[in-house]
């Protein structure tokens, strides 16, 4: 049986988890919110964003 937030997080079609985002790229919540928000489903974006802040 799997985490429901692992299977969030490992999804390859969907918007990334806001909280895995944001621990994954080191931001606060809210600017993971904003980034998922914003790049929903492209992950390749919000992981250029992500790291971007997180510079």
């Amino acid at each position: 049986m799997t985490n429901d937030k692992t299977k969030k997080a490992a999804s390859p079609d969907g918007p990334y988890d806001v909280a895995y985002f944001a621990k994954k790229h080191r931001i606060s919540n809210e600017d993971a919110k904003e980034i998922v928000e914003k790049y929903g489903a492209n992950r390749k974006e919000a992981d250029k964003a992500g790291r971007r802040i997180s510079a």
